[in-house]
């Protein structure tokens, strides 16, 4: 039977992440480059904090899609939001910082109530 609580928590997961997946691709193409430039948010380094986006806005949105370690994966997309919204952008103004703030409330939704019925994690669950 047809259960919309996971209909919808697959639209939320699967829509959400290929949205972000068009940002992850042009910073995972950033790895590739003679000399990686990259902004430094949190003091990490510029090539460090290139590598943890590449993961949250490319490689974890990935497996979201699939609900594969779901929770665990949309930790790193809602924490790179909320330091794009807080630190990055914390100084502009709204319009500026929305759009992060959206995605941010997307993957703490999608990290509160998990990856639903059509998910890989419930399917791995379901044959131990």
């Amino acid at each position: 039977m047809l259960n919309l609580k996971d209909m919808g928590l697959l639209v939320l997961r699967v829509g959400l992440s290929l949205m972000m997946l068009t940002h992850g691709w042009g910073k995972f193409n950033r790895l590739f480059a003679e000399e990686i430039k990259f902004g430094d948010p949190i003091g990490l380094g510029p090539t460090v904090s290139l590598y943890l986006v590449v993961l949250a806005e490319f490689i974890a949105p990935i497996l979201i899609v699939f609900g594969f370690k779901t929770r665990w994966m949309a930790f790193f997309p809602a924490f790179a939001m909320g330091v794009a919204a807080f630190v990055a952008h914390g100084d502009d103004p709204f319009t500026r910082k929305e759009k992060a703030l959206l995605y941010l409330c997307g993957y703490l939704a999608v990290l509160l109530c998990g990856p639903g019925r059509y998910a890989l994690d419930t399917r791995l669950r379901q044959k131990i």
